[in-house]
């Protein structure tokens, strides 16, 4: 493997290696790439303590993917903070992770910085053409299935309420009964499959998408890291970069994604008779109101 010389480049490698990894620096895939902007800043030491790893093991990862050590793999990470220097909420983040926050107690405190920190990450993180090939192929579908269990469960219990009100023919997959694998037989190659799922993964979540993209049936995955086992079968894949070593792990994310992705589904819908309209030539829309007359 070619040694990465961006950020997008090297998590796009670690991706790639991350099954074949040891298991310690498969840790290190993780918390890279979970935490990026913590690997850009902290010292080795610091990072290994952590990602609960040995400091000897952060430079077998950095060797891994070609680099001489730690310290020029950590150049590619903090390219990233650069490209994004002018945030706020990059900035603020820093200051918390620091312990340079106004006021350190309080459990609604802490919760509401996580989540402001979350929110910041999705806005930066998740690209525009994404979330226009999601309502695409959402707004496009003769049915829309969704399915998601444990945590996970509220966003797709708001994507199929959400969606039915747009008169999408939308199916909550609950799996009520044992009979999930029935319901996901119903699916064809005109609909899409809705997925959500985070670390650790609901392996029901992880067959049904396989099975489905394995049958030609496109996928959204609504999932937390480049390293989601949901990826490989997505046709579009949200990955938020949520921390999986939080005993509380917040839903603020997901939840505003998936709201904007029913919003942008109800404005390409709204926008759809408009644009269909401008396409009919003029003489063929005078000889169908000449008909009606």
């Amino acid at each position: 493997m070619s040694q990465a010389t961006s950020y997008d480049e090297l998590k796009d490698a670690i991706s790639r290696a991350y099954p074949d990894l040891p298991r310690q620096l498969q840790r290190i895939a993780r918390f890279s790439l979970e935490r990026p902007t913590e690997l850009a800043l902290g010292t080795v030491a610091v990072v290994a303590e952590s990602a609960q790893v040995q400091p000897s093991s952060l430079i077998r990862f950095a060797n891994a993917f070609e680099f001489s050590g730690f310290t020029e793999m950590q150049q590619v990470f903090r390219s990233r903070l650069v490209e994004r220097s002018g945030s706020y909420r990059t900035r603020i983040e820093q200051m918390r992770r620091q312990g340079k926050s106004a006021d350190q107690g309080g459990v609604l405190h802490q919760l509401v910085g996580e989540a402001v920190a979350e929110l910041g990450q999705l806005e930066e993180g998740v690209p525009v053409a994404d979330i226009a090939a999601a309502v695409q192929l959402i707004c496009g579908a003769s049915r829309v299935y969704v399915l998601a269990q444990r945590r996970a469960l509220p966003v797709a219990c708001y994507l199929s309420y959400a969606f039915s009100q747009l008169e999408l023919k939308t199916y909550l997959l609950d799996g009520m009964g044992g009979m999930l694998e029935e319901s996901l037989g119903n699916l064809t190659s005109d609909d899409v499959l809705v997925v959500t799922s985070f670390h650790s993964y609901s392996q029901p979540v992880i067959d049904a998408a396989i099975k489905a993209h394995e049958q030609g049936i496109a996928v959204v995955a609504i999932t937390d890291s480049p390293l989601s086992p949901l990826k490989p079968a997505a046709q579009v894949c949200f990955e938020l970069g949520l921390a999986s070593d939080r005993a509380f792990r917040s839903l603020v994310a997901p939840l505003c994604l998936a709201q904007a992705l029913v919003v942008a589904a109800g404005h390409h819908l709204a926008e759809a008779p408009a644009k269909a309209k401008a396409r009919t030539p003029a003489r063929a829309r005078t000889r169908k109101n000449g008909a009606g007359a």
